[in-house]
Parts: C-alpha cells; structure tokens; sequence
C-alpha cells in the first residue's frame, strides 16, 4: 500500500517525514498542504531536531510532532503511540530509513514513490536536495544547508 491522495481529507493517515525525504521535495510547503488535506498528522524527524526545526521554518512547513533531543527512532515511537489514525506511513530515502518505519511500526514508502502517488515535485539532484547517496555533492549540499541554516538563526 502507499498514499492514497485520491481520498481528500479522510484523515486515516500520519504521515512521517525523513528530514532528506523532506529536502528532496521541490516545494516542502505545497507538498505538506496538499498532505494536510487528507492525512490526520504530517510532520518531519530526524535525529537531528535543530535541522528539523531549522528547516521547516525556511520552508514555511508546519512540523505536527514536536522534536526534543530525542533520535528518529523515539520520536516514530512516540508519534505511533499518540495518534489514533488507523495507518502510519513513514516517508524516506534510505535503507535506514525503511529500516526504523519497519522496526517502529510504519509503512515505509520511498519518496519518489511518494511523490509520484501524490503528484509532489522532486528536487533535481545537485539543487541543494540530498538524495541520500553521499559523496562529494551530497557532503557538499549538507554543508550549504548546515551554513544556510546557521546563517538564518543569526538573523
């Protein structure tokens, strides 16, 4: 099973973010509206909740889960534990990823399947979005976002 977009504001559905999920959308915001209209929670986590938090406010995203210190592992946990919709489907880019939704009790769909179910844009691969992979351009798009993000707590 995956996304079913095609049932408007049913709300059966919390829907979790990986934050490289959630880079990897071309519009984060568009994506998480159109979400909203038929998904009960949606949100972004990773173990890192500064990043987290540090993006959805460069986003314009509203993040339902609200991110302590604590590792992606506890906070799917957590989110499982108190939302009442009846599927939980966690959105990722990585094994890793597919691994925690399995081991935390959620669907796991990859982003691009995601994205194409939802009719959501994907980010071309070296515009800043991290697919993921690694190496050279992935080190690289990490640290303008790490810069970038430091850079908009200064101000």
């Amino acid at each position: 099973m995956g996304i079913d977009a095609t049932t408007p504001g049913d709300g059966d559905v919390t829907l979790v973010f990986s934050l490289g999920a959630a880079r990897s959308l071309a519009d984060p915001a568009a994506a998480f509206a159109d979400a909203r209209e038929w998904s009960r929670h949606v949100g972004i986590v990773a173990n890192e909740a500064d990043e987290v938090a540090a993006f959805a406010r460069s986003h314009g995203v509203e993040n339902d889960y609200a991110l302590t210190n604590w590792d992606k592992w506890g906070t799917l946990a957590d989110v499982r534990e108190e939302s009442a919709a009846p599927r939980r489907v966690f959105v990722g880019t990585t094994r890793a990823d597919e691994r925690v939704a399995t081991e935390t009790g959620y669907e796991f769909l990859p982003v691009d399947e995601a994205a194409e179910k939802a009719g959501w844009e994907l980010s071309e691969p070296g515009t800043g979005a991290d697919d993921g992979r690694g190496g050279d351009a992935g080190r690289l798009a990490r640290l303008r976002r790490r810069v970038g993000d430091l850079i908009s707590r200064l101000r």
